[in-house]
């Protein structure tokens, strides 16, 4: 069995490639993992993807739930609980179709970029023969920075993507001066100084419910907090990243910068 992990880019139909488009239509069978009622929105965005760009009648549109990760206890080995969770419902959604010789999942982004995926691909590998093709998609860094037209690195100088967590735990790492913050669901940006620091923040990132703001993070900083409190509330979830960059010549932000700008 061949296994497919095609990244979709942010939720825009537009953000696919062609070869994420013939992966699609190439496939005997597309997941679509359901992640409860609050996320809702996630699985109606794969079935809008399906519909605008599957032409291929043979291919099975299968759903099915995710698990849910435990809130309590160590990190890492909830994390490690939950991916053997989640790679036995990717079995039992196979195994309901055993004609399917090439399945797909379609993956928020890209596959290799804080998405675990491959190593739930892994897990599965260890009960089902299969191979595993991966489609690279947009990832929300890039996604981030042409929404507010900048780049993502200072001339010559290298930048880091991290977590939230990790920002919130260890500060500013040493040795760079632009970070990409990816899965913070409690703005940690909130536990740095803000002097000398601008900030590029965007939520929802090529949906139509986009929202982009940017300036220097002591200003800027608290209407993101509010912003994404009052999103969040509305939609269910959230999918959120910024770009915080320090020291002189920070610049000022891209024209797409501005609070609440579509897409």
């Amino acid at each position: 069995m061949e296994l497919w992990l095609i990244g979709i880019g942010t939720g825009n139909p537009d953000h696919l490639t062609l070869q994420a488009v013939k992966a699609i239509n190439g496939a005997d069978l597309i997941l679509i993992p359901r992640k409860g009622e609050e996320k809702a929105d996630l699985a109606d965005l794969r079935r809008a993807i399906c519909a605008e760009m599957l032409t291929n009648p043979r291919t099975i549109l299968s759903e099915f739930d995710l698990p849910v990760r435990a809130a309590e206890g160590d990190y890492l080995n909830g994390v490690a609980d939950w991916h053997d969770a989640i790679a036995e419902s990717w079995r039992a959604a196979i195994g309901r179709h055993p004609q399917a010789m090439k399945v797909a999942l379609l993956i928020w982004g890209d596959p290799a970029l804080y998405d675990s995926s491959l190593r739930i691909a892994e897990r599965l590998a260890r009960h089902v023969d299969l191979s595993v093709h991966v489609v690279p998609g947009i990832m929300s860094p890039q996604a981030l920075t042409a929404a507010h037209g900048v780049p993502m690195n200072q001339l010559g100088a290298p930048f880091l993507v991290t977590t939230g967590r990790r920002l919130r735990d260890h500060g500013w790492p040493d040795g760079v001066d632009t970070l990409l913050v990816m899965l913070d669901g409690e703005c940690s940006f909130q536990t740095l100084k803000p002097d000398g620091i601008s900030i590029w923040w965007g939520a929802y990132l090529g949906m139509p419910q986009q929202i982009v703001d940017a300036g220097p993070l002591a200003e800027t900083g608290p209407g993101i907090v509010a912003a994404r409190k009052v999103a969040r509330a509305r939609h269910g979830w959230i999918m959120d990243i910024y770009l915080l960059r320090r020291g002189p010549g920070t610049g000022m932000p891209g024209q797409g910068s501005a609070a609440g700008a579509g897409p």
